[in-house]
């Protein structure tokens, strides 16, 4: 196909209208000055490769998109090639919640974003159909209904991991049996100590698959184009194969977990570990994260041990591949949380880790485990510990040998 600079410049003009963003704002997004993307738009010039990635990823097409039309026009079909397109109802219109819509319809799907009528989020995108860090094409349906659930091939769920059994009770009530649900949160029920597999898994009828989809990554990150790679997991081998067939993109690129209960428990943990890592920030103690990620993986490794897992999953992607994403990078919840408790300012986030270090502290006792990285954190955050001397007291423990 020949490409056409004005062309390419229409293309550019109406997914950029259509996705309500004037020319500056599309520059900002794009990396490019407002002038470049007048140059784009009037056929002057050709954007580089870079700023078409992004605007690709922004906008939820290809780059072929972009520089030929789309694929419909092309092809007479929108679906990726080797994928069928499904029917994927999304319960959840938080950060993450948003992304996991805009990524799968970005792959080909059909998507439909589920919120609470009472939610101050779910009014804004039906609002605007954007928020703080992304904006929805026009073809993904948003609901306050659960109508939708029955015509879905998979439902994935992305709420508070400690409102997830009452998420599972509705769909429980409502007789839902033969769905593929897949989980994408990290935490541990506290009440129970269930993980959260468990939690649905004992909820909902049997005849439903149950899987999770973990790692790191950030929402700003995919949605500029910075791609990562993620882990989904189930006890039903041939789920994590139709998944991972459906899923995978150039954005994110999949793994096929092999220890279900390991990579739930690390990536729980590891929002535990990244408050700690705030909390060392916020101490002016930042050099010791470097040690905090060697002992806290060693930590997790023998809770997951312990519970009948392998020891080799807390170095896998589920924990200590996400800590650049937890312990480092400006968009963690969790790492600015444990800064803002030593600091005293306040945090109005969710961090999740807040929750899961009580469930840890909880699986640790019942399978016998010291958790002493876990019992600093529960320490400041729930009995007023000090935070400087509890972080200092991790280093005055008995001396020992590191493996």
């Amino acid at each position: 196909m020949n490409i056409d600079p004005v062309k390419i410049g229409r293309i550019i003009a109406e997914l950029r209208e259509k996705n309500r963003l004037n020319q500056e704002e599309l520059a900002a997004r794009a990396g490019a000055s407002a002038a470049a993307v007048r140059r784009w738009e009037s056929g002057e010039e050709l954007p580089d490769l870079e700023s078409l990635a992004r605007m690709a990823s922004l906008f939820s097409v290809t780059v072929d998109d972009l520089l030929f039309g789309p694929a419909e026009e092309r092809s007479g079909s929108r679906e990726p090639a080797g994928k069928a397109a499904k029917k994927i109802f999304v319960i959840g219109c938080g950060r993450w919640g948003t992304f996991l819509g805009w990524y799968l319809h970005r792959v080909g799907h059909e998507v439909t974003i589920y919120g609470r009528p009472s939610s101050a989020r779910m009014k804004e995108l039906m609002a605007t159909r954007k928020n703080e860090h992304l904006t929805l094409p026009d073809d993904i349906a948003l609901t306050h209904s659960y109508d939708g659930l029955a015509g879905a091939d998979i439902v994935v769920i992305s709420v508070n991991a400690q409102h997830l059994a009452d998420v599972a009770a509705e769909l429980s009530a409502m007789g839902m049996k033969d769905k593929t649900l897949v989980l994408c949160m990290k935490g541990i029920e506290i009440e129970t100590g269930r993980r959260l597999s468990q939690v649905v898994g004992e909820e909902v009828d049997p005849g439903n698959r149950v899987a999770v989809w973990l790692g790191p990554g950030h929402v700003q990150e995919f949605y500029r184009g910075v791609p990562n790679c993620m882990v989904i997991d189930s006890d039903d081998d041939d789920v994590k194969k139709e998944l991972i067939r459906l899923f995978s993109s150039d954005l994110i690129r999949f793994y096929y977990g092999t220890d279900l209960l390991g990579n739930e428990i690390g990536a729980a943990a590891k929002n535990v570990v990244g408050i700690a890592a705030g909390m060392l920030e916020g101490a002016g103690m930042s050099s010791l994260k470097g040690a905090l990620m060697a002992r806290g993986t060693k930590e997790i490794s023998g809770l997951i041990v312990a519970m009948g897992g392998k020891a080799a999953s807390a170095y896998g992607l589920c924990h200590l591949g996400d800590y650049e994403a937890t312990l480092f990078s400006a968009h963690s919840q969790n790492l600015a949380f444990g800064k803002s408790v030593v600091l005293g300012t306040a945090y109005h986030k969710l961090a999740e880790g807040y929750y899961t270090v009580k469930a840890l502290l909880g699986l640790g006792k019942k399978y016998g485990v010291e958790l002493p990285i876990c019992e600093a954190v529960y320490g400041i955050l729930y009995e007023n510990a000090d935070p400087g001397e509890t972080l200092k007291s991790l280093f005055s423990r008995s001396l020992k040998r590191e493996f």
